[in-house]
């Protein structure tokens, strides 16, 4: 008949068109949507790869070797814990540490570092891999950091989607702000403490838009983990109950908000108080009473409303609201004040307040402000870091703004605070690093979208146009073409060639920071040599090899506390203080006998038992991290306990000088007078030897008991 539509035949069968076509188009979509996954699935995985090697720099130039300061002691903890096993180490009581206090190990540290690394050391030897703790330890770091991209993937995905999660996860994975503190070797706790923050922002974040109890549970396992890692969990317990406050004074209460919440904060409490270093801190320390005044306020916020379900009255209501709300507040008060007034809740950290007062520690706690990291963030150090990132953030919180949702809020308040705390300490450039990298991935994901639509209009438009004027009749009136489009394709490809510019030079700009920068162990030094020669100098190591085969195994070592870790981690000798950092008048005690004449010096150091006193002197090369730079706060933190130490004392005319022209009392204190021998020493070897390359910094012991003197020189 005319006008009906022919069949096909499908497997033998004679079938509608329609429901031919409607079946293909079923097949070519699912194929599509396959294709996409594969692709993800790609993106992610060659990723995941390169976060991993990109961080291998530093073994390929150097060796298999463990970075820094800190990192050696949670190599020789991991250590033991793999040869004594978990309740040892626990229970370990170090007595080569803080001589002659010693140190509580299991009570004194976060465990999740070290506890990670031994899991994956056993699950390997499960395996039948012969590999040694130190390799583990090693490589633990760009591990997690090929796990916090696909972190970061699912996160960008949750608040915006996944285009903006494979832009996060790839920003992340080079990103030098994350980089300085995950290369191979640097075995510290921001290692796996940076993924686990993540994880629990993004579990938590899942919770809130889902109201789903087992991500909220997810949430918490994920904040105990946090806290067993690093302390920097103070963040978490903070920013979370200030994101769950923005969303109940902006009317986005919700059953969702409250599962989320109460299950994270509870559990993750219960489960926070298992690590005997936080213990009850949670209910007794002024820095998490924030959390727990957020936690009984949703409790008012639920009670509410529920009442106002019950009350048809809505009079009635807003009378009951201020008196409870009232009441509320004035229990909270009182209950903070009582609990302060008798000391059941313990003040803030001197660490907390220089976080809101970048002046606090160098006015009374030196010993904080003597780290270089804890130092503020100069604006080239952002731009080191985060190099096109940082003119991209901004651009992702407009995006987040123009689009706002429980979860865009959140990212917004995460990287609005993590950006200010980068700002007043150096270190923390690390926490902000993956809010910038997602704020900065929603921005990138947007425009190209918007992008690539345009042309694709663009395109569309011209397309019809032309089939349009081709299927006119010669004569007939002209076409109208919106003149505009062109231009606007031409300028919406300009813009995706500009954008793809911009991130190739962000690509180039980290991997070489990555190489030139971040992959360079500080016990192992590379300069030039007279003739433009690359030279490694390796003296750390071999002057702690020599102290430990030189002297006897009971021996005392007196130095400054950047050395402890590494004295006895490598040196296996005892030491009077290390990067703990816990007791400031031990290290006042040590910071007054570098800073005194010889025969007081003497007398403090029988005081202390000590044997040997090890200092650093840069040599001609300038070593600017030897303890000559460093003595001004030596001055400072012992004249913060002992007040017979007056920084004055040590400057000429307010100037620090460490020449002949030094103040008298400077020329004549005990660090000077062993860099002076020092200086002697070298300069009769470098006359002997006649070497013009002989330009390394070296480290000298002195046996003040014995009085004579061993030094150790490449």
């Amino acid at each position: 008949m005319a006008g009906t539509k022919p069949d096909a035949v499908v497997n033998g069968h004679q079938q509608p068109l329609d429901l031919v076509t409607k079946t293909m188009k079923m097949k070519l979509k699912l194929k599509t949507k396959q294709q996409e996954l594969l692709i993800r699935v790609s993106i992610l995985f060659l990723v995941y790869v390169l976060a991993f090697i990109t961080r291998l720099f530093s073994v390929l130039r150097y060796e298999s070797m463990i970075h820094e300061f800190d990192p050696y002691f949670n190599y020789r903890t991991t250590l033991f814990l793999t040869q004594k096993g978990f309740y040892e180490f626990w229970n370990w009581f170090d007595s080569e540490s803080w001589y002659p206090l010693g140190r509580i190990i299991g009570g004194t540290l976060y465990p999740g570092l070290m506890v990670t690394a031994a899991i994956i050391y056993w699950g390997l030897r499960f395996l039948r891999f012969a590999v040694h703790i130190r390799e583990v330890c090693v490589l633990t770091a760009p591990f997690f950091a090929s796990n916090t991209t696909l972190v970061a993937y699912f996160f960008g995905k949750e608040i915006w989607d996944s285009g903006a999660g494979l832009v996060a996860a790839a920003l992340i994975a080079i990103c030098p702000g994350y980089i300085s503190r995950s290369v191979a070797g640097s075995y510290d706790n921001e290692g796996v403490a940076i993924f686990a923050l993540l994880l629990t922002f993004y579990l938590f974040v899942k919770a809130v838009n889902t109201g789903s109890l087992a991500w909220a549970l997810a949430s918490a396992f994920g904040y105990f983990y946090m806290v067993s890692a690093w302390g920097g969990y103070v963040f978490i317990i903070n920013l979370i109950p200030l994101y769950v406050l923005v969303l109940l004074v902006t009317g986005r209460y919700s059953m969702r908000l409250y599962v989320a919440y109460n299950c994270m904060y509870v559990l993750g409490m219960l489960l926070a108080m298992q690590i005997r270093f936080v213990g009850f801190q949670h209910v007794q320390s002024g820095e998490h009473m924030a959390a727990m005044g957020v936690f009984f306020l949703l409790q008012v916020f639920n009670f509410l409303d529920w009442v106002k379900h019950l009350l048809s009255d809505t009079k009635l209501f807003q009378a009951f609201l201020r008196v409870t709300v009232t009441s509320a507040v004035g229990v909270g008060a009182v209950a903070l004040g009582v609990g302060m007034a008798s000391g059941y809740i313990s003040p803030w950290t001197g660490r907390f307040y220089s976080l809101l007062d970048p002046t606090y520690a160098k006015d009374h706690i030196p010993i904080i402000a003597s780290v270089s990291e804890h130092q503020p963030t100069a604006w080239s150090s952002f731009m080191f870091d985060f190099h096109v990132l940082l003119f991209l953030f901004p651009a992702g919180l407009y995006f987040c703004f123009k689009r706002l949702s429980d979860a865009t809020i959140f990212i917004v308040m995460y990287g609005l605070t993590s950006m200010y705390f980068a700002g007043v300490m150096v270190r923390l450039i690390l926490v902000a690093t993956p809010a910038v990298c997602l704020i900065s991935a929603i921005a990138v994901s947007a425009t190209i979208k918007n992008l690539t639509q345009l042309v694709r209009a663009s395109n569309k438009v011209s397309q019809a146009s032309s089939s349009k004027g081709t299927g006119s009749v010669k004569g007939s009136s002209k076409v109208t073409i919106d003149q505009s489009q062109p231009f606007q394709r031409n300028g919406a490809i300009a813009l995706l060639f500009g954008a793809f510019y911009l991130l190739s030079r962000y690509a180039t700009h980290c991997t070489w920071v990555t190489s030139e920068a971040y992959s360079s162990p500080s016990i192992v030094l590379a300069a030039r040599g007279a003739h433009g020669n690359r030279v490694i100098f390796d003296d750390y190591r071999e002057a702690y090899f020599w102290l430990r085969q030189n002297t006897p195994p009971d021996a005392k070592v007196m130095s400054w506390w950047d050395y402890g870790y590494q004295i006895t981690a490598m040196g296996n000798r005892t030491v009077i203080v290390d990067n703990n950092t816990w007791n400031n008048t031990h290290i006042a005690t040590v910071g007054r006998a570098m800073s005194s004449y010889e025969d007081e010096a003497y007398e403090i150091m029988r005081s202390l038992d000590v044997d040997y006193v090890l200092v650093v002197f840069g040599g001609v090369t300038g070593y600017s991290s030897d303890d000559i730079n460093k003595f001004l706060w030596m001055v400072r933190i012992g004249g913060g306990v002992f007040p017979v130490i007056k920084e004055p004392d040590y400057l000429v005319n307010g100037e620090y000088r460490v020449d002949k022209g030094a103040a008298p009392k400077m020329l004549n204190c005990l660090m000077v007078n062993v860099g002076l021998l020092q200086k002697i020493i070298y300069a009769f070897l470098q006359h002997a030897l006649s070497s013009s390359d002989l330009t390394c910094p070296y480290a000298i012991c002195v046996n003040n008991m014995g009085g004579w003197l061993d030094l150790f020189i490449r």
